[in-house]
Formats: C-alpha cells, sequence, structure tokens
C-alpha cells in the first residue's frame, strides 16, 4: 500500500468529466462552492463541448480544461491538472454529501485505505431506481468493485502509479477498480451521493438493467471494451 498523507495536509481535488451538459453543470458545481471555500479544487475536463458547458462552468470551478474526449481520457487529463493528495472523480449529473470532503479524509486515515467510493442513490421517475441503487451498493460492497456512479476517490500516488484511468470507452471505472484492490480494499461510504436517473428515464428502467447487466457480463467474460462500447451505442 503506497503511504498515506497526514490528516490536516491532505488536500482534495474533485474532477468533473464533461460533454455539452450546460442542462445540468451549474447545478453541480454550484453545490461543491462549500467544499471549494474549504479548500477543495475542483476540475472540469471538457471534451469538446458544443453548448454553453464550458461558460457555465467556468466560474465555478478552479479550472475549465480542454480534453480528449472520452471519459477515460478526460479525467486523467484532469487528474493530471490537479493539486490534490487524493482526487475524486464527480460525473456532471451527481451530487456530493455537503461534508463529503470531511467524510473522504477521515475514512482513508482511519482505514489505511488507497481508495473507496460513496454509496449512491439514483433520483428519477421509478421507484425501481431506488431497489436498483441498493443492489448496486450491495454488489460493489461484495465484489469491492466501484462505478463512476459512486464516485470513486483515490489517493493520488496510487492513481498514477497504476497508470490512471485504462484508456478505454467503457468500463474504465471497473477495470481502475480492479487494479486498485492490489493496492488495499476499497472504502465503502454509507452515506450516500445522489445521481440522476436520466438514462434509465429515457431508455426504460427495464430495458437499461438488462443492457447494462448484459455490458458487465461480456466484460468479465472477456469481451473487450471497444466491442463493448459498439453494442452500448448501438
Amino acid at each position: 500500500m503506497s503511504p498515506m498523507v497526514a490528516t490536516r495536509t491532505v488536500r482534495l481535488s474533485i474532477v468533473v468529466p464533461m460533454l455539452n451538459e450546460a442542462a445540468a453543470i451549474e447545478r453541480t458545481l454550484g453545490a461543491l462552492a462549500p467544499l471549494r471555500a474549504r479548500g477543495v479544487e475542483v476540475i472540469v475536463a471538457d471534451g469538446g463541448s458544443t453548448d454553453r458547458s464550458a461558460a457555465l462552468a467556468a466560474p465555478l470551478a478552479d479550472a475549465v480544461i480542454a480534453a480528449p474526449r472520452g471519459r477515460a481520457l478526460q479525467m486523467n487529463t484532469g487528474a493530471a491538472a490537479s493539486h490534490g493528495a487524493v482526487i475524486l472523480f464527480l460525473h456532471a449529473d451527481t451530487a456530493l454529501p455537503n461534508e463529503a470532503d470531511a467524510l473522504i479524509i477521515e475514512a482513508m486515515e482511519l482505514r489505511r485505505a488507497a481508495w473507496g467510493r460513496f454509496d449512491v442513490t439514483i433520483e428519477g421517475r421509478s421507484p425501481m431506481l431506488q431497489v436498483i441503487a441498493a443492489l448496486m451498493n450491495q454488489r460493489s460492497r461484495l465484489t469491492g468493485i466501484a462505478t463512476g456512479d459512486q464516485a470513486m476517490f483515490v489517493e493520488r500516488a496510487a492513481f498514477f502509479g497504476l497508470g490512471g484511468f485504462p484508456e478505454q470507452p467503457l468500463m474504465e471505472d471497473i477495470e481502475l477498480s480492479r487494479r486498485l484492490k492490489t493496492c488495499s480494499a476499497p472504502i465503502c461510504l454509507t452515506q450516500r451521493v445522489t445521481t440522476s436517473g436520466r438514462r434509465w428515464d429515457t431508455q426504460g428502467v427495464w430495458r437499461t438493467i438488462f443492457l447494462m447487466w448484459t455490458l458487465r457480463l461480456r466484460y468479465w467474460l472477456g469481451a473487450s471494451a471497444d466491442t463493448l462500447a459498439k453494442a452500448y451505442r448501438q
């Protein structure tokens, strides 16, 4: 396990990958204002938005940087531009608990772990979304695998020591989790992040469940991320 930093010297950076998120980015970044006031750094990695996302994000972040399109590439670019000893990766449609910075720092020091994630709740129309979130959280505890929706956070040295997110178009969070498990078991914080259920609402709950579980199963069986990304787009 990589060495940890002292409690009061840890600084947290939040990296937000973004692509055409004008409808959500102000809400997401605005909610981070109290954390920024406590010294948390917020970096937005824009993958070439063609709407007003970058202009809306600029006054609400420490930096908005251009990055190659693709979530893994954007998160790696944002991490490279950050300065924190711990880096949290936050989707543009996800909200953190108000005390997220203190929860992360305290847990990483207490448990001597290199990485972790939050429990998640999914905000949307279907009551099934709460069941889905509960299953996601339980599966993560059992497998030690986190998803991007759960706001993964990782010690800087461990992240860069493992090469960051693998530069693949899908399942980059699962692959990084696998690698991070060689450093330590994850911290599974019971406090919840809230993520948008827009994908589930738009595509249908059962259809999305079937798609995501099928893709995940195929990945575990050895299908390439490129192949799965084509299936996901179709």
